[in-house]
């Protein structure tokens, strides 16, 4: 086999590979179907938030709107001056009957801003099935029976990846071409594979399983907890298991240099986090089979009609997974779509020359990992300082 050919047959395979994780999606309901859980233990929801996000109060009321027998409500603020904090007071006025409560307080075990707020709600929770979940996510009416659903044997944990929508602007446009085709396409695929990873937007926990592990300070030997909480279930012996559909993440507007920079730290936390993934994944860039397609067809090699039929074939397959799982689709998203494509490399190269980023409104620089023991015998996590004030907090 000849170099020429070794490469037509890795372009080959990146082209299948784009196809086939479609079609595994456009089953997934079929293989995966939802049944109602035979057991509806009590349920704690941990809803950490930092600052005014857009549609915040409509994401965080949505925990209100569970159909579900028994569940406590715990909002996690660090900064009592926090101005989520007024609106949070205002929703647990408005729903006395539901158990809800705010805790403020910041226990700085990590560099991870939304761990360190965590906390305090893990340690207050009255249940033992504990979920985390974001204070931008749109939470469905049967969002925990879809948790329980996924539980079974074999299983130490349930995430979802995000999926935007309600884009108002070309940079949420953009965002929502990231997370929904591309980023949750691969995900749920994994998940397809039985190599399901944890996305920080949700983690579903039984208490046992995660104090088994060193409790929630374990989720610190990690930069981000996602990463930290997938290498704990498979350490021990466990599965992370993705819901069926993913549930919503309302964008309203982003700038393009919000998405840019959010992108790029996720980059960074999997290149600091995750290297076995990180470089390999210029290998899901379209840009690896269109990019020579392209040029093959401007050399004269490949017929114009061929490289048309390509192009539409390629974003046809993710126009039908969108239409197929309800996700946004509108008339920017295609050009939205190129846009990801065209930047994916450019996103990739920062993440894996920079290790500054910002989180959370902290500047943070990641450094190699180790632990001490301080006077009272506490484990803590040290890195890179984090330093300074940011603006972009998620």
């Amino acid at each position: 086999m000849t170099l020429y050919d070794v490469i037509l047959l890795c372009l080959a395979l990146a082209a299948s590979a784009h196809f086939i994780s479609i079609a595994m999606l456009l089953i997934r309901p079929y293989m995966q179907p939802q049944t109602l859980p035979v057991l509806r233990p009590p349920i704690t929801i941990l809803r950490p938030a930092c600052g005014i996000e857009n549609y915040i109060e409509e994401t965080l009321a949505s925990a209100y709107a569970i159909d579900y027998p028994d569940f406590e409500i715990v909002f996690c603020v660090a900064d009592p001056a926090d101005p989520v904090v007024p609106v949070i007071e205002k929703l647990i006025a408005a729903h006395p009957v539901i158990p809800s409560r705010l805790l403020t307080g910041d226990d700085r075990i990590s560099v991870n801003p939304k761990l360190n707020n965590l906390v305090k709600g893990w340690r207050a929770a009255r249940h033992e099935w504990i979920v985390m979940t974001d204070s931008n996510v749109q939470l469905a009416p049967d969002y925990l029976d879809r948790l329980l659903a996924c539980w079974g044997p074999g299983v130490g944990l349930v995430s979802s990846p995000p999926v935007g929508s309600r884009p108002e602007s070309n940079g949420a446009e953009l965002e929502c071409a990231f997370l929904n085709t591309y980023q949750a396409r691969w995900q749920l695929t994994a998940d397809d594979i039985g190599k399901g990873y944890a996305q920080g937007k949700t983690l579903f926990w039984h208490r046992d399983d995660l104090e088994r592990a060193g409790g929630i300070t374990a989720l610190a030997t990690a930069t981000a907890e996602d990463i930290a909480s997938t290498r704990l279930v498979r350490a021990a012996g466990l599965n992370v298991k993705l819901v069926r559909r993913p549930f919503p993440q309302p964008l309203g507007r982003r700038t393009l240099k919000q998405v840019w920079r959010r992108q790029v730290r996720w980059a960074q936390l999997r290149r600091n986090d995750l290297p076995q993934v990180f470089w390999f994944e210029p290998f899901s860039f379209s840009l690896i089979v269109l990019l020579p397609a392209a040029i093959a067809a401007a050399c004269g090699a490949l017929p114009l009609g061929l490289l048309a039929l390509l192009l539409v074939a390629w974003y046809g397959a993710e126009a039908v997974l969108a239409e197929a799982f309800g996700w946004h689709f509108g008339p920017r998203t295609i050009p939205a779509w190129i846009a990801r494509d065209l930047l994916l490399p450019a996103v990739w190269l920062s993440g894996a020359v920079n290790s500054r980023y910002e989180w959370q409104g902290h500047r943070v620089d990641v450094g190699p990992v180790t632990w001490t023991k301080s006077d009272a015998g506490v484990a803590r996590l040290t890195t890179g300082p984090v330093v300074g004030n940011g603006s972009d907090r998620r």
